[in-house]
């Protein structure tokens, strides 16, 4: 079965979390979404209907942010990292959040007004296409979000053009631990479930590394190590997901020019 058309991936994933946004469900089906690292605390100071459970990890933990800082998530959902980003950044940083689903927007929007928070904004956009401008952000943020995206070389070409020189990736996502075959990512419904969709390890390093990101660092997190170590034809995609984060600065002094 041949690998669906950009648009109708693009389609589906949206079509799908609008419904999850306007239903107020939480979770997007994906295995990968427990034990995601958030404390109680945590849990306990963003707006509620902020955390929708659909992350795969908790970026903030690798992120090392600083106050002041300015920092934007890929696919900010109902907004519960930008809540806790903007925490910690305080009064003299601010928080991006750029999702694909009106219908996202406008619930963390309204959490965002709900909480008080003066020092977010939430924006509706493509990870492959971020409005924002050049080198203007510290941190990028991201949370089982790229797995969804069709061409993640747009993504991190995207994240290394708004990054500052020195600026950072800190994402949780889901990832592919062994090089899939086309052929066995065709179904839709498996895309918006971060399944088809995620890359391997490898094909994340490559597209990194062409990018020019430097210092990369993928690791699968705790527990998530015992995964067939090679692609065998009939076994389901979702035998060789895994949580991971993933983890690149861009170079202070570019080695590598920007290009679309």
């Amino acid at each position: 079965m041949p690998t669906p058309h950009q648009d109708s991936i693009k389609s589906k994933v949206r079509k799908t979390y609008g419904k999850v946004a306007t239903a107020g469900v939480s979770g997007c089906g994906c295995s990968c979404s427990t034990s995601r690292g958030y404390s109680q605390a945590d849990l306990d100071s963003v707006p509620e209907g902020a955390d929708m459970e659909l992350g795969s990890g908790n970026p903030l933990a690798i992120a090392d942010i600083q106050p002041g800082e300015t920092v934007m998530d890929l696919g900010s959902g109902g907004g519960i990292d930008c809540f806790l980003a903007a925490a910690t950044v305080g009064d003299d940083g601010f928080v991006i959040g750029v999702d694909m689903t009106p219908e996202m927007v406008s619930r963390a929007q309204r959490n965002a007004k709900e909480g008080g928070y003066s020092n977010v904004d939430f924006r509706l956009g493509e990870i492959e296409n971020l409005p924002v401008v050049d080198s203007s952000v510290d941190v990028i943020i991201s949370n089982c979000v790229i797995n969804l995206s069709p061409d993640k070389a747009a993504v991190y070409r995207e994240a290394f053009r708004v990054l500052k020189p020195g600026g950072r990736l800190a994402i949780s996502d889901v990832v592919l631990t062994v090089d899939v075959p086309d052929e066995a990512r065709g179904d839709l419904g498996r895309y918006a479930a971060c399944v088809s969709g995620a890359a391997s390890i490898n094909e994340l390093d490559g597209i990194l590394s062409e990018t020019g990101f430097e210092a990369i660092r993928i690791k699968l997190k705790a527990g998530e190590h015992d995964i067939p170590g090679s692609w065998k034809p009939g076994r389901d995609v979702g035998d060789y997901t895994a949580s991971a984060t993933v983890e690149a600065t861009r170079p202070r002094l570019s080695r590598v020019l920007y290009s679309d």
